[in-house]
């Protein structure tokens, strides 16, 4: 009987191990997507001083822009 009680506690553990290791991937894929999306965001962040650059040169801009 005593073995029992440990076995139930092991595979109670066990499950919480398992729960963790999944939650450690979706916070990495997480990570990863954020990661992703951010330097998206500086791309086009650059590509629009690009465009106003141009525009100046090209003199397309308004005076009130």
């Amino acid at each position: 009987m005593a073995d029992e009680p440990d076995s139930i506690v092991l595979a109670i553990l066990r499950r919480i191990d398992q729960r963790t290791e999944r939650m450690a991937e979706d916070l990495h894929d997480l990570k990863t997507r954020v990661t992703s999306v951010a330097g998206v965001n500086r791309r086009l962040d650059r590509l629009e001083t690009r465009v106003d650059r141009i525009e100046k040169r090209l003199e397309l801009t308004d005076v009130t822009h």
